[in-house]
């Protein structure tokens, strides 16, 4: 046996293969980047930071990521990519060195009602196969457990050609589906209250109709006048006992108007397919609250909430059935499933597992999955799309997250601080857009955008280690270290609001004093019960201003001129400056430039392609007519008012000739949450998270009540603005008003005045009251886990 000596030998150079770790950034111009050029290193962990509004998601969503799936959807055949999004190139002159994106956004899951979290996660799909192998009595295929796929049968004659002729043959088909047919697989039913469709003592030409849209004088008034099927100029409270079911209930029936063939349809039929058939959140605010006004939802009698039909509730597995293991708590259902021991399953069985052992890891196995999807918050929304990633064995991707702490207590920021480094190690590329201190001190790589926001912002600032950012001088590294203290005296409580026997989803029969004429705090861990308790037991009372984390829905044609109704002051000024009509100012009505239909661009379709958009020629991107822009109102035309910053408007409506109150008091409420730099006709659709929070904010702030309930208001919001935000809290304190929190911010929490602590887990561990008392009491106390993190942040 020989054998053979080794010899060192110098290493080899470096292969060409691993010199691509960087992502190569050159002159990136998206929404307000400045030529952005930048390196980021691969397999590392880089926190994205700056003001609301200063670039970080145009850079990182807008750019990085736009173009890595850009670049994937590039390698499918033109036909797939007709089905799929078109996305256009991003501005910027070089990206190298690009990997596969995740994106795991805080956009909320669509509220779909319809959609639940077992549906989104696919833990549904998993279990209607569990029961429909091992279901006891057996009942059909997964199907029959779907509360999306109704049961039907049918039978009939088919033609078939065999052999040159045509035969019949009568064929039948039946298919068992899950759906409740009493509920329609919703879980609830609704009774509507005729009295709020109809005034019965009009005739309908007269008006009798109540219904949001449904004028007289557009179709509606002539389908319901020429129809035939009752007297339109008769009081509806004259009407026959078939009239009434012919207006309100008639099946849809063609009928021929002035030689135009339209359809006919009651009603109730109508309005359960254009307004009950969505989610109620998603509607038109005006719609909204007449489907409120009109509408009663109850639980579903026939199948109590569980959606399902009796005989998908009928088949069980150890005694339990798909409805009960749907409904149970997530960390419950991860035990019950490891316990089923059937190897002829034993693939599905761990699957599941897995999927629900992510929920418990991510922390979230506080949630059941018959749980609408519409109903979880930013938060918990971001976390539940991570579940698919976490076990993934991919490696070398890039995942992009937005602001993954949202909606966590600082306890929980811990766990998503682990699972971050645990993407990372396993050799993946994690970009994280965020403005919590405990996630930028965990950085490899910090990139600073600013110096501040809209047009002062879009450029780096900083770039490189967590410690040079400290000592960097940039507004964030300034305010990294930002400790609040415990206020030293606090203001009296003015009288109580009383909750009695609060027992929404988790909340376990809770009575609670909340202090009014001061600044309330409610907190505790993720899951715990605070929006329950709040929205569930405070938030319907009259004179209560509630501002959620709803989404703001607007197309681009909406600015924030049109959201905050501060275009109707000022369309009215002009008006009235130049004895014209208020329809002129409008870019979405008289006065839009014809060309581009009053959009200031002009969309291209390019099929597959992306689509191209060009500056109107006619109009130049003003989006009025040009003999609109001759009427001045202070030596502006209306395009030079909506081009100026909320702060230049504030001053030119607040004297002068230009003077005016109405839109000088809306102006005040956006400079005082810190949107001074906005320019009033930049669309809805470029705000960032943090800039659209505040949005909504300065819209409730005028409405009339004396007790605001704020739902995490500091999300997206800057270590530097938290400040500026907690003055705009005092001083709705101050002016007399009651102001009650939902926060997980240090900040915030010591600067109240009373705290209402919930816990002490969550979930069914959850839902009692843990703490009530002042800040400084609850951090004396440290009986709990908000005043252990409470204490520790002020440093005592």
């Amino acid at each position: 046996m020989s054998t053979a000596t080794r010899t060192d030998t110098p290493s080899p150079a470096l292969h060409v293969a691993d010199s691509h770790d960087l992502i190569r950034v050159h002159g990136a111009r998206e929404n307000n980047l400045k030529d952005v050029s930048i390196e980021i290193p691969k397999r590392r962990l880089t926190v994205f930071t700056g003001v609301s509004g200063s670039g970080k998601s145009s850079l990182v969503f807008g750019t990085i990521a736009a173009e890595s799936q850009r670049l994937i959807n590039e390698t499918y055949s033109a036909f797939v990519q007709g089905f799929m999004p078109t996305l256009a190139r991003p501005e910027v002159d070089v990206l190298d060195g690009l990997t596969t994106a995740i994106i795991v956004d805080q956009e909320r899951m669509g509220a779909n009602p319809r959609s639940t979290v077992g549906t989104v996660t696919d833990a549904n799909a998993m279990l209607r196969i569990l029961f429909s192998r091992l279901g006891r009595p057996h009942i059909g295929s997964p199907q029959a457990f779907s509360f999306n796929v109704a049961s039907i049968s049918g039978a009939g004659a088919v033609t078939l050609e065999r052999a040159g002729r045509k035969v019949k043959e009568r064929r039948e088909f039946s298919i068992t589906g899950g759906m409740c047919p009493r509920c329609e697989g919703r879980g609830s039913v609704n009774d509507i209250d005729l009295s709020q469709l109809y005034d019965d003592s009009k005739s309908i030409n007269e008006g009798a109709i109540t219904i949001p849209g449904y004028s007289m004088d557009g179709w509606y008034g002539r389908i319901f006048a020429g129809c035939g099927f009752f007297d339109a100029d008769k009081p509806i409270r004259t009407f026959t006992e078939r009239q009434l079911h012919d207006l309100l209930h008639k099946e849809p029936t063609k009928i021929k108007i002035d030689g135009i063939n339209l359809t006919y349809e009651g009603l109730i039929p109508r309005i359960q397919k254009s307004m009950l058939s969505k989610d109620v959140d998603a509607l038109q605010p005006h719609v909204r609250a007449f489907v409120e006004r009109a509408v009663t939802f109850t639980t579903c009698p026939e199948c109590g909430g569980t959606r399902l039909s009796e005989a998908a509730r009928s088949s069980k597995i150890q005694g339990v059935s798909i409805a009960d293991v749907c409904a149970m708590q997530i960390s419950d259902l991860a035990t019950w499933v490891r316990g089923l021991d059937e190897p002829s399953v034993a693939p599905l069985l761990a699957a599941l597992g897995g999927t629900l052992d992510a929920f418990v890891e991510i922390g979230l196995g506080y949630l059941s999955l018959d749980r609408p999807s519409g109903t979880l918050s930013g938060g918990e929304a971001q976390r539940t799309k991570m579940i698919r990633h976490l076990g993934s064995s991919l490696t070398d991707v890039t995942y992009v997250f937005d602001e993954p702490t949202i909606g966590l207590h600082p306890h929980d920021v811990r766990r998503m601080n682990d699972l971050l480094l645990r993407l990372r190690d396993k050799g993946n590329t994690v970009l994280v857009v965020e403005h919590e201190p405990e996630v930028i001190a965990i950085a490899d790589h910090v990139v600073d955008l600013g110096p501040r926001a809209g047009t002062e912002g879009g450029e780096v600032v900083f770039e490189g280690t967590v410690e040079g950012l400290r000592a960097g001088g940039t507004i964030t590294g300034r305010h990294l270290d930002d400790r609040a203290s415990v206020k030293p005296s606090v203001r009296t409580a003015s009288g109580v609001l009383e909750v009695r026997g609060a027992g929404t989803h988790n909340l376990q029969d809770v009575d609670v004093d909340i202090p009014l004429g001061v600044l309330v705090v409610v907190t505790g861990v993720a899951g715990s019960g605070k929006s329950s308790l709040i929205h569930g037991s405070v938030s319907g009372r009259d004179g209560v201003v509630s501002v959620d984390q709803g989404a703001i829905r607007g197309s681009r044609r909406s600015n924030p001129a049109t959201y905050t109704g501060l275009l109707d002051p000022i369309r009215k000024a002009f008006a009235k400056a130049n004895g014209v009509k208020p329809a002129l100012f409008s870019a979405n009505s008289e006065g839009a430039c014809p060309t581009c239909n009053g959009a200031g661009v002009i969309y291209t379709d390019l099929a597959m392609m992306a689509g191209v958009a060009t500056t109107c020629e006619e109009c130049e991107g003003k989006r009025f007519q040009a003999s609109v822009l001759e009427y001045h109102l202070g030596g502006r035309d209306i395009s030079e008012v909506l081009a100026m910053s909320v702060t230049e408007a504030e001053e030119f409506f607040g004297a002068g000739e230009a003077r005016t109150p109405a839109a000088h008091a809306i102006l005040d409420r956006l400079a005082d949450v810190g949107l001074g730099y906005l320019s009033l006709g930049q669309p809805l659709t470029t705000l960032s998270g943090g800039e659209r929070q505040r949005l909504r904010l300065a819209t409730h702030m005028a409405e009339k009540g004396g007790v605001y309930v704020l739902d995490e208001p500091t999300s997206g919001l800057h270590l530097a603005d938290v400040e500026q935000l907690l003055g705009l809290l005092d001083r709705l304190v101050d002016s007399g008003k009651s102001v009650i929190v939902i926060e997980h911010h240090q900040a915030v929490m010591a600067h109240a005045d009373w705290i209402i602590d919930l816990g002490p887990g969550a979930g069914h561990d959850g839902g009692r009251i843990v703490f009530e008392g002042t800040p400084a009491d609850l951090v004396a106390a440290r009986s709990t886990l908000t005043g252990e993190h409470l204490a520790a942040y002020v440093g005592t």
